[in-house]
């Protein structure tokens, strides 16, 4: 039997996790039956657990992958940046599947506390990735000093929440990306007139 090499096993768990990702949006954590997840990913159980030990390791696997794209994405072009994407992409099943999965994460802290205690570490990583961005953007001169970097980033986090929320309720509306413009305004240096 042919040795599958470590390449073959990275791309079939990468194929596992977006259609994981899918499925948990499209019916949820406890909806994501091991059958419709068999059905998502075209694979046999064993193959899917192969990779995962469990569903729950599945769901935190989607979850943390989505949350390492967000810090890299926040750590290059800031938290705005993300939204901006959100809004740029809304309409495509991608972004369908990762909102689905981060209103399931938001449901299962809220309801679970083991999950809740293993994804504070991946919370943390995106929120310093924000205080790090927003702390050299201070730096370099671009953004307000009058307000503390921590009331910033929290500004930005409830603006992020609010914007995944409209885009959950099925309201993108073509003035979001006038509504960032103005949070994105609203922590950068005034320009003196």
């Amino acid at each position: 039997m042919p040795r599958v090499s470590q390449i073959q096993l990275d791309a079939r768990r990468q194929e596992i996790l977006a259609a994981a990702r899918v499925c948990f949006a499209r019916h949820g954590y406890e909806g994501a039956t091991v059958r419709r997840l068999e059905e998502a990913t075209g694979l046999s159980r064993g193959a899917i657990f192969h990779h995962f030990r469990d569903k729950d390791s599945l769901f935190l696997a989607v979850a943390e992958d989505d949350a390492a794209a967000m810090v890299e994405t926040v750590a290059r072009n800031g938290l705005v940046q993300v939204m901006r994407d959100l809004l740029t992409r809304a309409d495509s099943p991608d972004t369908a599947g990762w909102l689905g999965s981060q209103l399931e994460v938001s449901r299962r802290l809220r309801t679970d506390p083991d999950f809740a205690r293993r994804w504070a570490a991946r919370s943390a990583a995106i929120a310093e990735a924000t205080r790090e961005r927003l702390g050299r953007q201070r730096d370099a001169g671009v953004l307000r000093d009058d307000v503390p970097i921590d009331v910033l980033a929290r500004f930005l986090e409830l603006a992020y929440d609010g914007l995944v929320l409209q885009l959950a309720m099925g309201r993108p509306g073509s003035d979001l990306g006038a509504v960032l413009d103005i949070v994105e305004e609203a922590v950068r240096r005034p320009t003196p007139r």
